[in-house]
């Protein structure tokens, strides 16, 4: 069956521009939202639609924007959109704000409206050059075009959208991290509650939204919430974009239905696994979820599915690895990630990161010992659900999810006191 993509332009078609972008049909849903629907069924539409977050929990949008205060509070609102993206494995947001960057914006402002917010701030990653700078040239189209600013889409309201370039900390892409940072200080994670709905930027109401997120709400107010969840599964509903990349022959980004099968997505889309060569390892949502065996493969691709299997479907950025892949290897090379990346302000993340870093180098370097698998399951185990943000929670799945599901190649580092995989240190 053929899939109906709606989140990127198809091939050949530049979208960039603003005029391009209106041809196509675009700020049709913003116009309708803004001039014809309250707030209220804005919000009620996406929450009918199903439409969960694309950033990684997978809560549902519209429930999270309805937590907003009602207008006429004694501080304004504001949308903080993160496009950080600094997830290993995942690059989906940046395709849409170099490609289709009109999409966000329109979904940005939709969704300002629906929360009552005086402005939404988008945090982009400082390393994303070229997204940027296309939108930026986008905002100031939309300026120009006087749909920015005072009377929104002829309406009385008035609403901006400002970029803020990123502190290039992974931690800053967690939602009161990214609002730390954004307000000047550390980038490291708020205790909570207050949640950002209550105190979020500079104090004040605030939904946290990711890039993809949002740029399904255009959609969504256009065709119908109806229409969206025909999409997906019905507890999954919709597109998403999966990143694809490791040892297949096509990496890239795919626009598919949530519930589609992992192994549709390597095989068919991704033109299957390099060379020919077996399957032996897939991470479904970036390194942060725990690692499925390719016995596994047949999985779907949505939230309740990749639940029942042990893992979760994160960002949707997929990472195969093949017979060459050493696992150790692997899970040595996550765990220095967050031993790096790890704000250091929880002991449970700061001491565990480090010790499992410290235990799998030791393992991968044919000096560990069955003691050493042990206490990687025990670190692990008082890692979890014991911080203030989930930082910690990634470093202890993806270490114990490595050696739950190839807990005989760790063994075998351990007994011959080597690496058992010499082609994975092959380029």
């Amino acid at each position: 069956m053929a899939v109906e993509r709606y989140l990127l332009p198809p091939d050949g078609a530049d979208w960039r521009a603003l005029a391009a972008y209106r041809r196509a049909g675009g700020y049709e849903a913003a116009t309708r939202a803004l001039r014809e629907m309250t707030t209220e069924a804005v919000v009620e539409e996406v929450k009918a639609s199903g439409l969960r977050g694309r950033g990684g929990a997978g809560f549902s949008t519209g429930q999270k924007w309805s937590f907003m205060p009602k207008p006429g509070g004694p501080k304004p609102s504001y949308l903080a959109c993160n496009a950080d993206e600094s997830e290993p494995g995942t690059f989906k947001d940046r395709q849409i704000m170099e490609r289709n960057p009109h999409l966000f914006l329109e979904g940005l402002i939709i969704a300002g409206y629906a929360i009552n917010a005086r402005a939404a701030y988008v945090y982009i990653r400082g390393e994303y050059v070229t997204p940027f700078r296309v939108l930026s040239d986008a905002i100031a189209e939309l300026r120009a075009a006087g749909l920015l600013g005072t009377g929104l889409f002829g309406t009385d309201r008035e609403y901006d959208i400002h970029l803020m370039r990123g502190a290039g900390a992974y931690i800053c892409g967690e939602e009161t991290g990214m609002i730390e940072s954004a307000e000047g200080r550390k980038g490291q994670p708020r205790k909570r509650p207050p949640f950002p709905a209550v105190y979020g930027l500079w104090g004040c109401p605030t939904t946290v939204n990711n890039v993809e997120t949002v740029s399904h709400v255009p959609w969504i107010i256009k065709r119908g919430a109806a229409w969206f969840k025909t999409i997906g599964t019905p507890t999954s509903t919709g597109n998403t974009l999966f990143g694809v990349s490791g040892h297949v022959n096509r990496p890239g980004v795919y626009e598919l239905p949530l519930g589609t099968k992992l192994r549709e997505i390597i095989d068919v889309h991704a033109g299957g696994v390099r060379g020919g060569r077996a399957l032996k390892a897939i991470i479904p949502g970036g390194v942060s979820m725990p690692v499925l065996s390719a016995e596994q493969v047949d999985v779907a691709m949505d939230h309740e599915s990749l639940k029942q299997a042990g893992t979760l479907l994160g960002t949707g950025g997929i990472v195969v690895m093949d017979d060459t892949a050493c696992m150790v290897r692997a899970a040595l090379v996550i765990a220095r990630f967050f031993r790096h990346e790890t704000c250091g302000q929880c002991t449970q993340c700061r001491e565990g990161t480090a010790w499992l870093y410290k235990l799998l180098q030791r393992i991968e370097a044919g000096q560990g010992s069955a003691a050493d698998l042990r206490t990687i399951e025990s670190v692990g185990g008082y890692m979890e659900g014991q911080t203030i943000c989930a930082l910690s929670d990634a470093a202890a799945w993806a270490a114990t999810g490595f050696l739950r599901r190839f807990r005989a190649e760790f063994e075998a580092h351990v007994h011959e006191g080597r690496c058992p995989l010499p082609e994975s240190f092959e380029p």
